[in-house]
């Protein structure tokens, strides 16, 4: 019997101690944070409540811009305006027996395609150069009849106007036939135009409307186009659109539902939201005490004294046991290149030393038994 005692003491001792060692799926939130004690911490730790939410928001935003770039929908002319690079197909018409421009017995004459120069002209013979860049397809007409009117008081001018460069947006990608279309109106939409190049690919993820006008770049959210009417600019000659995933992401760890790459579902995550795309908590395992978000700053974001970060790495913590916690959940934002760590609850090891206790004394009870 003594001999079967010291068996199982010696059993429940190596027991406890590889219970210390066994391998978890999570950190603890005290093995995480133990640095803090120490008297040069290399990292930051902010607690996220509805007190400091609102002055966490001031904080400088990392990973990306903070917001999409877009502009308000603009009304422009009801025709297209003729710009340098379009093509002007002219035919006069004339009454009268002896023309300049017509041959004998005919009455109209076709002249060869003309570009519109990057001075905004098109030359018309015995009359010259003539500015047309900016009118509408009428003025252009008429003012090139009243220059011909010098020369033959009877002609009538058609005029057809075949879109350049400078009249055309280009559709890169994204989309199901890219390729360049001419605006036939001023009023031309960003959607109407997408919905020419065959719409928005079904296979893109969160896809991300880019338009790059004048140099300069513009971004807005498909989903946000479609429910904003608004964003439904009218485009420009030489605009380029092109469609895009929205590549931003933040990665989930832990005793979460999901430990991966997470990509932002829309233009804004809270920390809510975050916990809701990774499939919330391992209910066996989570710690909800213990929510962290380590995050990077760069050196030039420091602002110390609460208007920014003191060191440029930084853990959130999040305790979601209280309303005070789910509150501030629900309006901390996740930036793009975030950690969400969701921790292991410190009664697990309690669990598995008690089980393996329990294990140790079903075998000593078996023994006494034999």
């Amino acid at each position: 019997m003594v001999r079967v005692r010291r068996f199982l003491v010696q059993g429940a001792c190596l027991l406890l101690l590889a219970a210390c060692s066994l391998p978890r799926g999570a950190a603890l939130q005290s093995e995480i944070l133990n640095e803090t004690g120490a008297r040069h911490p290399s990292f930051q730790v902010v607690k996220v409540t509805r007190e400091s939410a609102p002055r966490l928001a001031g904080w400088p935003v990392t990973g990306w811009s903070g917001g999409y770039r877009w502009f308000a929908a603009s009304r422009g002319p009801d025709a297209a305006l003729i710009q340098s690079g379009d093509r002007l197909e002219l035919a006069v018409w004339e009454s009268q027996e002896n023309s300049l421009l017509a041959g004998a017995g005919s009455k109209m004459t076709a002249l060869p395609a003309m570009m519109v120069s990057s001075g905004g002209t098109v030359f018309v013979p015995y009359v010259g150069e003539v500015a047309v860049r900016g009118l509408t397809e009428t003025e252009a007409r008429n003012r090139i009849q009243k220059e011909l009117e010098d020369i033959s008081v009877s002609s009538q001018v058609q005029i057809s106007v075949v879109a350049g460069r400078n009249n055309s947006v280009d559709l890169v990608g994204g989309v199901g036939a890219p390729g360049r279309y001419p605006l036939e109106g001023r009023n031309e939409s960003l959607l109407g135009v997408i919905a020419q190049g065959g719409g928005i690919l079904p296979g893109l993820r969160n896809p991300l409307v880019r338009l790059q006008r004048n140099g300069q770049g513009y971004e807005v959210l498909a989903r946000r186009l479609l429910e904003t009417p608004d964003y439904n600019v009218w485009l420009r000659g030489g605009d380029q659109i092109t469609v895009v995933e929205d590549t931003r992401s933040f990665n989930v760890l832990g005793a979460a539902g999901r430990q991966e790459r997470i990509y932002f579902e829309t233009e804004h995550m809270s920390a809510m939201d975050a916990l809701s795309a990774m499939g919330g908590l391992d209910a066996g395992r989570a710690n909800p005490r213990g929510i962290l978000i380590l995050r990077d700053y760069r050196a030039d974001d420091l602002n110390p004294g609460g208007a920014g970060p003191e060191m440029q790495q930084v853990v959130f913590t999040i305790d979601l046991t209280g309303a005070d916690g789910l509150f501030a959940a629900r309006s901390f934002r996740v930036n793009p290149g975030d950690t969400l760590l969701a921790t292991e609850s410190p009664v697990n090891g309690a669990r598995t030393i008690l089980g393996l206790l329990g294990t140790v004394i079903g075998l000593g009870n078996a023994a006494n038994d034999a």
